[in-house]
């Protein structure tokens, strides 16, 4: 397995730190709102890579956070006049509900940065104590970043060519700083925000500490794979090195892998240029197995343009897979009950070959593009052949390898057989009635079941109406 990483800017052999074992820190939202589609990218991309290192033998310990305290966080608390705990959780529960909409499977753990600020006040300490952090007058805890010699080696930025990058490193009390390149690890309270007890003063932590804090808890100070977002490379996962490089004494990851940009119609997403869009935005318009399908079509390091003509591609091309393996079931209802014949091997073993190109694939620094072009030779495959054998374990096993392949994607092709109008229509009275009689949990729990089956409820004046998705 190859795997391109961006510490070497080249693709290297894939050897774990222990045999059997992956640990992956994936760089996750933060939340103060519903999560953007440009968001979802590293999340499926991610988990995809996660499932393929599964279906290869390995134990994946993956650990992505939720950066829950933060200026934008605390922006949004103070205008609806509450905690920035209660924006926190709320967008971290929603999170969640895209995260499942979009097949992407919990991680192992989700630690969250303000459980953490024990660990972060004492990396903090041991980098002070290293000489590789300063306190400046008012109790703010800086990076002394030209003390760390290999500064740079992920961005491949040097020191003296960084100026261009302070912007992304300017703080209030600039003057402090004893160098302009130097980073916050702390910063000291203002009002109306929350704060801990720390020893230089009251205050939060800075954004990048939090991430070195959570990996080095959860997988240890050494790590196979961390990933994330091309634009976090600088500054964040520079810095990320940078202090628990300093701290710990150690290499911090092996593996660096970022994914591309996501282009909405070939311009950058926006607000001011009305093409942002939220995955719940998508998900009024498509099942979101197709947001799925549409960002495992390209390679993960490449940029991804988003439009509603490829929407409708990726649209097309799951219902493909999904009609295919729709078909070997209904074959499967009338195949007879017996064994492979001799014809029935060789073709198995034709099959295998789609299975093989969609590993080399994947074997390939997760090229799901090529990948997911072999499931369609797979699909194609089976539609030639499927209707002129009536061999139930033929049949069952091609499906097999289809259902195979795209659970690695993360993509869900068998479907459950849909509802009929009078099952839906006694489910809703049985909502209304849990509701009159203030059972909301169960109301929710039936909205929940005709949700999974792709039934979408709205209540309305005229009363309950209901679609399908």
């Amino acid at each position: 397995m190859k795997v391109y990483n961006t510490l070497s800017r080249k693709k290297e052999e894939f050897v774990p730190l222990e045999e059997g074992k992956v640990s992956m820190y994936v760089c996750g939202p933060t939340v103060y709102n519903l999560i953007h589609i440009g968001n979802a990218r590293p999340m499926i991309v991610f988990d995809t890579v996660r499932r393929y290192m599964e279906h290869k033998g390995y134990a994946v310990n993956y650990v992505s956070n939720f950066t829950d305290v933060d200026d934008k966080i605390i922006k949004k608390a103070n205008e609806e006049g509450t905690d920035a705990s209660v924006i926190s959780e709320r967008y971290i529960a929603e999170c969640k509900k895209d995260m499942e909409a979009l097949h992407v499977r919990p991680a192992t753990t989700h630690p969250k940065a303000t459980c953490e600020i024990d660990g972060m006040i004492e990396m903090i300490s041991t980098l002070i104590d290293k000489g590789h952090a300063y306190v400046a007058g008012d109790g703010t805890v800086y990076f002394k970043t030209r003390s760390f010699a290999e500064y740079g080696k992920l961005s491949h930025k040097n020191l003296d060519d960084l100026r261009s990058g302070e912007r992304s490193l300017l703080v209030s009390g600039e003057d402090q700083k004893q160098d302009p390149l130097d980073f916050v690890l702390w910063k000291p309270k203002k009002e109306g925000e929350p704060f801990w007890e720390a020893p230089w003063c009251e205050g939060r932590p800075g954004w990048h500490i939090e991430c070195s804090v959570m990996s080095k808890k959860y997988l240890g100070e050494e790590i196979d794979i961390h990933a994330g977002g091309e634009d976090l490379i600088f500054p964040h996962h520079e810095n990320e090195i940078a202090q628990s490089e300093a701290a710990n004494g150690k290499p911090f990851a092996k593996y660096w892998m970022h994914n591309g940009f996501l282009n909405i119609d070939n311009k950058k997403m926006s607000k001011s240029l009305g093409n942002f869009f939220t995955v719940r935005d998508i998900g009024e318009k498509y099942d979101l197995q197709v947001l799925r399908f549409f960002m495992l079509s390209a390679h993960y390091r490449s940029p991804l343009n988003f439009s509603a003509e490829l929407m409708e591609a990726a649209k097309n091309g799951l219902e493909r897979i999904v009609t295919s393996v729709g078909n070997l079931n209904f074959l499967l209802e009338n195949a007879d009950d017996k064994g492979l014949g001799e014809s029935e091997e060789k073709l198995l073993t034709e099959a295998d070959g789609f299975v093989d190109k969609f590993d080399e694939a994947m074997d390939d620094d997760f090229n799901t593009a090529d990948a997911v072009s072999a499931i369609f030779e797979l699909v194609k495959f089976a539609n030639t052949h499927a209707d002129a054998v009536s061999s139930s374990a033929f049949l069952q096993a091609l499906k097999e390898k289809i259902v195979m392949l795209s659970d690695i994607c993360g993509l869900v092709v068998e479907k459950q057989q849909e509802m009929l109008d009078d099952e839906i229509e006694a489910l809703i009275q049985e909502r209304q009635e849990a509701r009159k009689a203030k059972n909301f949990a169960r109301a929710d729990e039936i909205r929940n079941i005709l949700t999974e089956k792709g039934i979408l409820l709205e209540d309305t004046r005229e009363g309950v109406k209901w679609k399908r998705a």
